[in-house]
């Protein structure tokens, strides 16, 4: 996302990255306290500044894998051994993931970091800011942040330790789920006064009432996961604070692709919320802080057709389980997909030249090494060939090709490494929409004179899929499906339906007590009073 304001932002926000590594845990030190810093506007910026930095972390690689390579929706095999990576993401896809599992321990380590972060900032920031609404709104914007971690831990790790204030360094224990969420939205309810309602490009990337109101719909629409009792009509009510605004709309099907671009950002007019990434900014927070979508999405052969400054990896493929609901010819979000026999632009054939062992390493042929050009085909199936226990696809160009890939984050072609520009929607007001529906179909009073068929259609009508003549709960989640793929929601989603313990792929398990992570080994030695999950 290239847009001077927003890079501006971007540099000041990076200027607070003298901090170190900030666990909910372990102590957060830093040259930077309330006695010496900071004095004047610029450096208020430079103290909230690593509240965002923390929050870019590990959103586009780590945390996307936790919420996807979970589900149906994407599978990570190994290739000839290569990402085979300690069985990392073969856990992930048979739900077979331990205490000990990196990526679980980096995500929880992360999340802890973003609550640390925070906690230090409004220290600062409370003692040294002067009084006035400027400083009631960084404060509020700041603790939204905060909230937002917290609701990735609950959703992800369900029992969490609650901790606000900076240099308590004692052991918390765990709080139960519905504790923490007492906790949250209260939280939101006190910030939200104090957010801004502005929606543009002096607010963009940074919490305003409307991203408190899809926080607490998300919340809302989970609470009988979270708390064991229904919301619906919270949720309904927070949804209809974002859709009476009149401050978003639904992006046309010309447009609807372009939400995820390099190019995209505070233009766009159903971003609610989203992380602004810019390829050539970094930081010393101990996270990747980069959008690599490309990296894991493009075949390696489709390096020429997108104009990408390296080799991606070509790792991250769905299953058919997922792409089944892709079942509308005219869908503009069909488009999102690398499926089949693959073009340049001018419709001249993608091929490869290689050897006939290179193109299928089980060729039996008496001329394995002859050379070979074939046209590259992106098939739908992910066959561990090679070998199962390994949760390998094999070596070969066929297996480089498997699986049908999600290319909604387009490849950065103006780039020059593997971080993209693109900015990461966290929510959309086409979730609103699709919340409250929900939210109605399972019993919440409509308002506003839409139904949830009528919500249903408006968002198929945007998107030129056929309108629906009824709605179910089933068909609401595939539409939920088809509209935020590879965008982190559908693990959620998996939960909130009971899918999350049904059979796909390779994926067996259907323990409910998968349904959240265990508490790391790590962070379980760093704090005694934790107490682990249950089966775990």
């Amino acid at each position: 996302m290239r847009k001077s304001y927003i890079k501006t932002v971007l540099s000041a926000v990076l200027m607070g990255t003298l901090f170190s590594c900030h666990d909910l845990d372990v102590p957060v030190t830093s040259e930077l306290t309330p006695d010496v810093f900071p004095t004047d506007a610029s450096q208020f910026i430079s103290a909230a500044g690593p509240a965002y930095v923390a929050l870019r972390g590990n959103i586009s690689v780590e945390f996307f894998h936790l919420q996807t390579l979970s589900t149906d929706e994407a599978i990570f095999p190994a290739k000839g051994g290569n990402w085979y990576n300690g069985a990392e993401f073969k856990d992930l896809h048979l739900h077979s993931w331990t205490k000990d599992h990196s990526t679980v321990t980096g995500n929880w380590t992360w999340l802890s970091t973003i609550i640390g972060t925070v906690n230090q900032s409004l220290s600062i920031l409370e003692t040294n800011m002067p009084d006035g609404t400027t400083k009631k709104q960084s404060l509020a914007e700041l603790k939204m942040v905060r909230a937002l971690a917290y609701f990735w831990m609950m959703d992800s790790f369900g029992n969490v330790p609650i901790i606000t204030t900076y240099g308590d360094y004692s052991a918390h224990p765990n709080v139960k789920r519905a504790e923490v969420f007492t906790f949250i939205e209260t939280e939101i309810k006190a910030a939200l006064p104090d957010l801004s309602t502005v929606m543009d490009i002096t607010t963009y990337g940074r919490p305003t009432q409307y991203m408190a109101q899809a926080l607490l719909a998300k919340m809302y629409l989970n609470a009988e996961v979270y708390t064991g009792t229904a919301r619906y009509a919270d949720c309904i009510a927070a949804c209809d604070a974002i859709i009476s605004s009149g401050k978003f709309s639904l992006e046309p099907a010309a447009s609807y692709l372009q939400m995820f671009y390099p190019n995209n950002g505070p233009q766009m007019k159903e971003f609610i919320f989203a992380i602004p990434f810019d390829a050539t900014a970094s930081n010393t927070f101990p996270f990747r802080a980069t959008n690599l979508h490309s990296r894991y999405d493009i075949p390696r052969g489709l390096v020429a057709k997108y104009k990408m400054p390296f080799t991606p990896d070509a790792a991250v493929s769905t299953l058919p389980e997922f792409y089944q609901y892709f079942n509308d010819p005219n869908d503009i979000r069909n488009k999102e997909w690398l499926t089949g026999l693959q073009f340049y632009d001018d419709g001249t054939p993608v091929t490869v030249t290689t050897t006939k062992k290179g193109y299928d390493q089980f060729y039996s042929g008496s001329d394995p090494s002859a050379p070979f050009t074939y046209q590259i085909n992106i098939t739908p199936e992910v066959t561990l060939r090679q070998d199962v226990a390994s949760f390998d696809v094999g070596n070969d160009e066929l297996a480089w090709n498997m699986g049908y890939r999600n290319i909604k984050f387009h490849p950065d072609a103006t780039s020059l490494n593997r971080n993209q520009n693109n900015d990461v929607p966290i929510f959309r007001y086409s979730d609103a929409i699709l919340m409250k529906a929900e939210a109605i179909q399972r019993g919440g009073a409509p308002t506003l004179g839409a139904t949830a068929l009528s919500l249903v259609n408006s968002i198929r009508t945007a998107r030129q899929a056929t309108a629906f003549t009824a709605v179910t709960l089933e068909s609401i989640y595939e539409e939920r499906a088809r509209e935020f793929a590879s965008e982190m929601w559908h693990r959620n989603d998996m939960i909130r339906y009971g899918k999350f313990e049904n059979k796909w792929g390779y994926k067996t398990n259907s323990d409910v007590t998968r349904r959240i992570f265990p508490i790391p080994n790590s962070a379980l030695l760093l704090n005694p009073a934790l107490v682990q999950n249950p089966g775990y």
